[in-house]
């Protein structure tokens, strides 16, 4: 192949990885990242950037196993054993309405911090309908573009929401608390019940849950349709890197503004939704200057809204991609009549569960956040390991496998999922006084 043709198929294969990155960048940066800078300076640096590095692996599967063999991961649980599917299945019911509800009641609060409204509506709670408005806003995007709106709305969004952080950032280094650095977190903070119950979500959705490896798979193979060019190993990984790093890079800024105005402040955060985010919408202006209110409220509520919009997509997309696994083994990973209709039943299931989570956690969105984030570390060593075991399956081809150092790394990382959540239950529910 010449290179002029390598470097258009990179082209075309670019995408998939800035959906990753739109779908990653939200919670678990704007709230979680921020809340750890504010909360602990620097502290907690050492342990995202931890969290980033063991769940390598298992992300770049998704990519990796879709590139080489034109299937979903889904298709690898399923060579397993309907076992597996049946594993897949019971994680994602047990974290998709949390999931959706915490990204959209992020969403939503920005987006009343943008309007200035959130009255009640014919006595429905104000977030609940505007949350109800942004899904149905985001499936009507879905039925109208499919995956080509889908995948340029996202670019868009990721790239500005990147520039006026990465602005952000450099005007507050000269702010940072350099003395809270740490490179492993204080002895008392990981045996106290609050605050490693706070760190453990943290790494839950840091850079994002699991879940998402599914997700990129199967949008690395509508890429594919899309553009008629099957992407090779290496242009996928190229791909989904500048995501993924991307995303490292972008939780390491938040944190430093969270650090940088908020640490030993006297400032909290607030639980309420709409204070929560206007808080968010300060940590720019005070560096940035009023003036960017506006611009930098319009930037985080797009990206919020692309998570929600990928959450929107990703979660009907795997369970449709499912159902079809478990009707037949020789059916392919291509939307037909049935596994549509599955995709907008799926949809319209999230849509109503994902609104009774949020009624129900209505005034806290940090308890709801919370909740979310702990369920995903808890779901993540059965599908780290799921990963792993599609990725090195007979199906692969031997060249597209990882090596040696890759396959202990993932190792290394299922490994650590595990040990995470088993701590997690430790320091909760055995050992809650943190003794």
């Amino acid at each position: 192949m010449s290179e002029s043709a390598s470097q258009k198929n990179f082209w075309k294969a670019l995408g998939p990885g800035l959906l990753w990155a739109g779908a990653a960048v939200g919670v678990s940066h704007l709230v979680q990242s921020t809340r750890a800078g504010a909360g602990f300076g620097l502290g907690l640096m050492g342990v995202v950037i931890f969290a980033n590095v063991f769940k390598y692996p298992a992300f770049s599967f998704g990519p990796r196993y879709a590139a080489a063999t034109g299937t979903s991961l889904l298709e690898g649980y399923r060579r397993q054993g309907k076992w597996a599917l049946g594993i897949y299945a019971l994680m994602t019911l047990g974290t998709m309405f949390t999931v959706q509800a915490a990204v959209t009641f992020v969403t939503a609060a920005l987006f009343t911090a943008l309007i200035g409204w959130k009255e009640p509506v014919l006595g429905i709670p104000g977030f609940v309908v505007i949350s109800a408005g942004l899904m149905a806003v985001c499936a009507g995007l879905l039925l109208i573009g499919h995956y080509k709106w889908l995948d340029k709305i996202i670019k868009v969004v990721v790239v500005v929401l990147t520039i006026t952080t990465f602005l952000s950032t450099a005007v507050v280094l000269t702010k940072l608390p350099f003395t809270s650095f740490r490179i492993l977190p204080e002895a008392d903070w990981v045996t106290t019940t609050t605050t490693a119950v706070m760190i453990c979500g943290l790494i839950g959705w840091m850079p994002s849950a699991f879940d998402i490896s599914i997700w990129h798979s199967l949008w690395t193979l509508a890429r594919r349709r899309e553009t008629g060019v099957a992407p090779t190993v290496k242009n996928a990984l190229v791909d989904f890197n500048v995501g993924y790093f991307g995303t490292t890079l972008l939780a390491l800024c938040f944190i430093f503004m969270g650090a940088g105005v908020m640490f030993h402040s006297g400032k909290e955060f607030a639980a309420a939704p709409h204070a929560f985010a206007a808080q968010v919408i300060e940590l720019y202006t005070e560096n940035l200057g009023a003036w960017t209110g506006p611009v930098v409220t319009i930037s985080a509520f797009a990206v919020m809204f692309s998570t929600t919009l990928t959450v929107v997509d990703g979660f009907p997309r795997a369970i449709a991609t499912l159902v079809a696994r478990f009707q037949s083994e020789e059916k392919p990973d291509v939307p037909d009549a049935i596994s549509r209709k599955a995709y907008w039943a799926a949809l319209a299931v999230l849509f109503v569960g994902s609104l009774v989570v949020i009624q129900f956690f209505l005034k806290s969105l940090t308890a709801m956040v919370d909740v979310a984030t702990i369920l995903s570390l808890l779901s993540a060593p059965p599908l780290a390991w799921l990963n792993h075991r599609s990725m090195f399956g007979a199906e692969v081809p031997e060249a597209a496998r990882p090596g040696k150092a890759m396959r202990a790394f993932s190792w290394f990382g299922i490994g650590t999922s595990v040990a995470l959540a088993l701590y997690f239950v430790g320091i909760r529910w055995i050992f809650p006084s943190g003794t």
